[in-house]
């Protein structure tokens, strides 16, 4: 940061006076100048880039654990720690839970059928009443529905 104040404002002040007032050494900067990248920023920046593209494979749903499996399963060197701390500052984070999926009917009431029946199940001859009954079981990939059809005499 002082570096690149001094690079910016090199052309007003000289530069062994700015590195005078900010306590910095002026072969510090020719250094820096040279190479404004430190070899582990620039690894960072690497490493940071495959994050990103192993996060947009995964749907952006991976956190920074399975990311470090990713980046182990190409042959990167790193630790979680380095990975959490890249996946930090990149803005990438686990999706936690999923989204809910919209109604089918959008909060619409359901259309009610009248009761043609009106309750009388005794009946003259069979198979001419039916009675339906819906259940509802509960599984991993959501509710399944049956549907029973029973003749009522």
């Amino acid at each position: 940061m002082r570096y690149a104040f001094i690079k910016a404002h090199r052309v007003q002040f000289s530069i062994r006076a700015m590195c005078r007032m900010l306590c910095v050494h002026p072969s510090g900067f020719y250094a820096w100048r040279k190479n404004p990248f430190s070899k582990r920023s620039s690894e960072d920046q690497r490493q940071t880039e495959l994050l990103k593209e192993a996060w947009q494979d995964s749907g952006k749903v991976y956190g920074y654990r399975k990311l470090h499996d990713d980046l182990r399963d190409q042959g990167e060197t790193c630790c979680p720690n380095r990975v959490a701390r890249l996946a930090r500052l990149a803005g990438i984070k686990a999706q936690i839970g999923y989204k809910r999926r919209a109604a089918k009917y959008g909060g619409r009431p359901s259309i009610a059928v009248d009761n043609t029946l009106a309750r009388q199940f005794d009946v003259a001859t069979p198979d001419k009443v039916w009675v339906t009954d819906i259940t509802y079981i509960r599984t991993y990939e959501g509710f399944a529905h049956r549907l029973c059809r029973h003749p009522i005499g």
